[in-house]
């Protein structure tokens, strides 16, 4: 998900999708220990991801 989709979202859809974003990243490291994933880099992927939106809400928190 790029910066300036997550820029456009409101704080609480923020909130789900870093909730919904977290579940899936820990499946796919559950799945990944048990059997290799056909693309090793979406684990990357899901934890920029989940950096970016902590960021924005973060940073939202301190402009209040």
């Amino acid at each position: 998900m790029k910066q300036s989709v997550i820029i456009e979202m409101k704080s609480d859809e923020l909130v789900e999708k870093l909730q919904l974003e977290l579940e899936q990243y820990d499946k796919m490291k559950i799945s990944h220990t048990v059997s290799q994933l056909e693309n090793p880099l979406t684990i990357q992927m899901k934890r920029r991801t989940i950096s970016r939106i902590k960021t924005e809400l973060r940073k939202r928190e301190l402009a209040k």
